[in-house]
């Protein structure tokens, strides 16, 4: 965790990935994110994945370094100090929607210079899921063999709108600075997939060629990509987009002459173009794939890193969590006290600042560890007050049962 953000304070009424990502990239680095949920826990408390006594590994992840308020958002009186709050702080992260009681216009009629981050669905306010965006974008239908539509399970769509909002929550706060004006800005999940989609030159792909591109399996679009076996039985995916990747490939596969022979024969050059190297994969794979499976992987591995070849092993999520490189050994994770009790790596600011000693990770919070601490000093409630909004169920305190 760094402190880039220090003195930066966020309120987050949000579930589920998108939304909560945005505040968690915030709180990474340095600022005071306050996620207020309602009493109990929100849709997205008890998420899998949750350990035997039913704690959401999900909800404790995404909500590291965050501070917890719960109220009662069924009432008055909750959605009231939620407003409250929202107003008080001056910068607002939800998925809430566009025209309930966390209606923009009607936070900022008290506060004219709110910014409001809202995460949403499709552009028209109507529910959408990553996965039937992704479904309607069309990359279910490039995965796979075929015929039917491939679905990845990665929530590709939420991960990159939660970091395009908590974008957007900065770009808004310089032009706050800048102008003195507050806004609020829209993102929806469908325009980031379908945005995306034409930044990376799908669209104007299908318009000017009219029609879908043909699925690759394992392939890689337009370059040298795919996966190979080598004699141990290790699936590994070797890339060559670079001259010096493709250079480095030919001399470690020492398959040099053959290359010539099919450069003179086909009237074409591999060493500068990618989308050459593609063109011919019908030719280049099968060479590669002979070559690689005369090798065992510790011996390959160690020829390509001299040449600084581009390639990485298949391996399962659990091989992963226990890799020493991806996770034991990389200064991104450390320990926390995790309110599920489970002691494991835990992931701290994604970003690495050579130029600053990187904190630890936090934990994330009870759920409304902060709720008594934040309602005194936002809107200067009493203990007394809290308590009789305690005892009416309007606020929730420290959470002690079963789940965190």
């Amino acid at each position: 965790m760094y402190h880039l953000l220090h003195g930066l304070s966020v309120i987050e009424a949000s579930s589920f990935v998108a939304s909560p990502s945005a505040g968690l990239y915030l709180a990474q680095m340095g600022a005071e994110v306050i996620r207020v949920d309602q009493i109990g826990g929100g849709p997205d408390f008890n998420r899998w994945p949750k350990t035997d006594e039913g704690r959401s590994l999900y909800w404790e992840n995404l909500n590291r370094a965050k501070k917890s308020v719960a109220l009662n958002l069924g009432s008055p009186e909750g959605r009231e100090l939620l407003q409250e709050l929202v107003r008080n702080t001056g910068q607002f992260v939800t998925n809430f929607p566009v025209h309930g009681f966390l209606n923009h216009e009607k936070l900022r009629s008290a506060r004219a210079d709110l910014i409001t981050v809202r995460v949403m669905g499709m552009a028209d306010g109507s529910p959408a899921l990553d996965y039937t965006v992704n479904a309607a974008v069309g990359y279910p239908d490039l995965t796979g063999a075929g015929p039917e539509p491939v679905n990845h399970v990665l929530p590709a769509w939420d991960l990159i709108t939660g970091a395009y909002a908590a974008f957007a929550m900065m770009a808004a706060l310089h032009h706050r600075t800048a102008t003195g004006e507050g806004q609020e800005v829209r993102i929806p999940l469908s325009d980031v997939a379908i945005g995306t989609v034409s930044n990376l030159g799908g669209i104007a792909e299908m318009l000017y060629t009219g029609a879908n591109r043909e699925r690759l399996g394992n392939s890689v679009y337009g370059a040298f990509g795919r996966d190979f076996v080598t004699s141990d039985g290790t699936r590994l995916m070797l890339m060559a987009i670079t001259s010096r990747q493709w250079a480095g490939l030919v001399t470690v596969l020492d398959i040099a002459t053959d290359i010539a022979a099919i450069e003179a024969e086909r009237g074409v050059s591999f060493d500068h173009d990618e989308g050459v190297r593609f063109q011919h994969r019908n030719v280049l794979f099968p060479l590669v794939e002979a070559k690689v499976a005369g090798w065992n992987y510790s011996e390959l591995k160690d020829a390509l890193d001299a040449v600084g070849g581009c390639y990485g092993p298949y391996q399962t999520m659990h091989d992963a969590a226990h890799d020493a490189i991806l996770v034991g050994n990389n200064p991104i994770f450390g320990r926390a006290d995790n309110p599920s009790g489970f002691d494991y790596p835990a992931a701290g600011s994604i970003a690495t600042i050579p130029q600053i000693e990187r904190g630890g990770p936090l934990p994330a919070p009870l759920l409304g560890a902060h709720s008594e601490e934040i309602l005194a000093e936002r809107l200067g409630l009493t203990s007394a007050m809290i308590g009789e909004l305690h005892t009416k169920g309007i606020v929730g305190l420290t959470h002690k049962g079963t789940h965190s």
